[in-house]
């Protein structure tokens, strides 16, 4: 059941109610006890610190903003700008954002150079699938959003441009966001079958893997460094490494190490006196 809170209650106990009798009277299978299997209530909308609400007349019309901006703007706007059963703060230049960030989408597809795809970037494309699609299955609509943020932001830095299907996957991934969009950009790359008609794209969780990584060297929660490392290295291999720079090891002379702090794969703090 999903529903806004204000009416959930009532909601809830009507169902409720109604799937009971209808147990009892033997028209349902006697072991259907609720109606529902999970509850979402959605946030309320805030506007100027207030509940949006016609009766106090502090609404967005959505006929003007549509008719400014897009109904996927509009939708993307709302996805992004909070997870669903939190309060949504509304704010104009949010909206203003969304609609850039779907410009730029459009640029970037348009754009006829076409990149090999590196492997950096595979890894990138099936982490953003995998987010996605879990993220989707949780209603987190927002950080499904921020991922694929990510992903532009990468591919349109990218030098030689983004591959092909690095593209068509941003696009496959933005349509639950921005359906109207989507169908049009997947047209203009060469579809001729709607996007609604194609498979949802699959990740690979061996492609998620990764060989070597950038470890950072702190000393005393400064930055000193960074080394290329092999991917899952232990505490005592990623000190040794960290030691081994010459100008780590040329701090840490003659000083004591008190602490090591270590996030594998991203970190290494030496604490020393």
């Amino acid at each position: 059941y999903i529903g806004g809170i204000e009416h959930a209650v009532l909601h809830l106990l009507y169902a409720r109610f109604f799937t009971k009798v209808l147990r009892d009277l033997g028209y349902l299978p006697p072991g259907l006890n609720e109606p529902f299997s999970n509850l979402l209530t959605q946030g309320m909308v805030i506007k100027d610190g207030a509940k949006m609400s016609k009766s106090k007349g502090n609404i967005v019309d959505p006929d003007s903003l549509v008719e400014e901006y897009g109904a996927d703007t509009a939708r993307l706007f709302c996805l992004f700008a909070a997870p669903p059963e939190k309060d949504l703060d509304w704010n104009d230049r949010g909206v203003e954002g969304a609609y850039r960030f779907l410009k730029r989408v459009c640029t970037l597809v348009s754009t006829p150079s076409r990149g090999e795809m590196t492997d950096q970037e595979k890894r990138l494309l099936h982490k953003t699938v995998k987010k996605v699609t879990q993220d989707l299955d949780r209603f987190q609509f927002n950080t499904a959003i921020a991922a694929l943020m990510e992903f532009y932001n990468f591919l349109s830095a990218k030098g030689g441009g983004p591959a092909k299907q690095s593209l068509e996957t941003l696009v496959l991934l933005l349509a639950p966001f921005a359906p109207h969009l989507a169908e049009e950009l997947w047209e203009k790359m060469g579809h001729k079958r709607l996007i609604a008609e194609a498979s949802w794209p699959a990740y690979d969780e061996a492609a998620l893997k990764v060989d070597k990584t950038t470890l950072v060297i702190q000393i005393n929660g400064v930055l000193r460094g960074r080394v290329e490392v092999p991917a899952g290295i232990s505490e005592e291999e990623a000190k040794t490494l960290a030691l081994g720079e010459p100008k780590v090891n040329q701090l840490v002379a003659r000083k004591k190490i008190v602490k090591t702090i270590y996030v594998p794969n991203r970190l290494i703090n030496l604490v020393i006196q």
